[in-house]
């Protein structure tokens, strides 16, 4: 990841970009190499304050550098920066996440001693709360409804609501059995 520096100096860059007349002066050092405050701001049709308030904020964003001279302060692009990628400058991508953090909390926020205290009403955390109860059965095994419901009342009274959640989301499949009886359900293999 990178580091606070990186993330200061690439927004010191675009908040410098943000600004018509540092673009104007930046286009001017770009295609002389070198100049002056005087000269910037006779060419821009501005303040030499306000060319040199905008030269600092350049300055600053490591977008130009500063030598001086006798009388001037001379003023010149920093090719490197504007040589590296947009891609570069912004940072890489941060590695998406595994979402482990966040089961984690969920687990933490709905269970107490291995119960389940409620159903979340939110769509993600609630499949995140099934596939938690869904760990009490084998995957790919099958199960009698009876002893679905045992397993599952065991950590939460609403055994039906969470038997028939499972279903849609996919958790779990049922099927009639074919001898008759109770119908049969599987955790389905992740």
């Amino acid at each position: 990841m990178e580091n606070e520096s990186e993330k200061n100096q690439a927004l010191a860059v675009f908040k410098a970009l943000g600004d018509a007349s540092r673009l104007a002066i930046l286009r001017i050092l770009l295609a002389e190499e070198e100049s002056y405050v005087e000269l910037l701001a006779s060419r821009l049709g501005l303040t030499s304050a306000t060319v040199s308030f905008h030269l600092k904020k350049l300055e600053a964003a490591d977008l130009v550098s500063c030598r001086r001279t006798q009388f001037y302060r001379i003023y010149r692009v920093n090719r490197a920066v504007f040589s590296a990628s947009l891609e570069s400058l912004i940072g890489k991508t941060p590695a998406p996440d595994d979402d482990t953090k966040y089961r984690e909390s969920v687990i933490a926020a709905f269970f107490e001693n291995g119960r389940l205290k409620q159903l979340p009403t939110q769509r993600k955390k609630r499949e995140v709360v099934l596939r938690v109860l869904a760990e009490a059965f084998e995957p790919g095994r099958t199960y009698p409804e009876s002893a679905v419901d045992e397993a599952i009342r065991a950590r939460y009274d609403d055994y039906c609501t969470v038997r028939r959640e499972m279903i849609a989301f996919g958790i779990m499949v049922r099927r009639r059995n074919p001898a008759g009886g109770e119908d049969l359900y599987a955790v389905r293999a992740e």
